[in-house]
């Protein structure tokens, strides 16, 4: 093969075989570039065209129409050790007008947060923080909810845990089981002389309190502490 020099040659270098090795050394695949060279989410990283989203429904009593929440994920270095799902953009629709502004700003805030990177679970807490100062509800289950933006935020929460970017927190084998025997002897406790019936919202014996910590009516006097059958918090430590 012919190659024409269109320039001068003003120097010149003999490759011998100690030269080559230390060229291929030095372009080889190293753990440091390796790590240089996974992605991580930031703000530089592009949309693709399609994206992997899951859309969740919250019906609560403060409206006829439910809210349904989409939330659609980037997967970052797909195929390899460092494969990552994370959520890159959020919408949210109901036939509903009255929060309209809100929304709209909330889902524009929410993406901009998932798309900027770094730890995006703290959105959690802050969400599932704010109080509707006309009171809460119960949704579902028995479970209070002090605001629709709290829902939202637990809704967060569910997709989070569902990628694996928060671990849901488990109970011990032992206080479950210790759980399970003082429902059992507060329900015997209950039902003598009564006919048995359905129990409270969620499972729940009749009577629950709700309980500060997970916000669900499942909170019982036993042996003179309430104790929670929900989380197992109880006011005796």
């Amino acid at each position: 093969m012919t190659v024409k020099l269109d320039k001068k040659i003003v120097s010149y270098k003999v490759l011998t075989p100690e030269a080559r090795a230390e060229a291929e050394a030095a372009n080889s695949t190293t753990p440091e570039s390796l790590e240089l060279a996974v992605q991580q989410m930031d703000e530089n990283v592009d949309r693709p065209e399609t994206l992997h989203g899951t859309t969740y429904k919250i019906k609560t009593p403060l409206s006829d129409h439910a809210l349904y929440i989409t939330i659609n994920d980037i997967v970052l270095n797909p195929g390899t050790d460092h494969e990552q799902r994370r959520p890159f953009e959020v919408f949210i629709n109901s036939k509903n007008m009255d929060h309209f502004q809100w929304v709209v700003a909330l889902t524009r805030v929410l993406s901009a947060v998932f798309r900027k990177g770094g730890d995006c679970t703290f959105l959690v807490e802050e969400m599932k923080a704010v109080f509707d100062p006309k009171g809460g509800y119960f949704k579902r289950g028995g479970k209070f909810m002090p605001s629709l933006v709290a829902e939202i935020g637990e809704c967060l929460e569910t997709h989070m845990k569902s990628i694996g970017l928060i671990e849901a927190p488990e109970l011990p084998e032992h206080q479950r089981r210790i759980l399970e025997q003082k429902r059992a002897e507060y329900e015997s406790r209950q039902s003598k002389g009564k006919s048995k019936d359905e129990g409270g919202q969620g499972g729940f014996p009749e009577g629950a309190q709700l309980c500060g910590k997970c916000m669900t009516q499942a909170m019982i006097l036993m042996d003179g502490c309430m104790t929670c059958l929900n989380c197992g918090d109880s006011k005796c430590g």
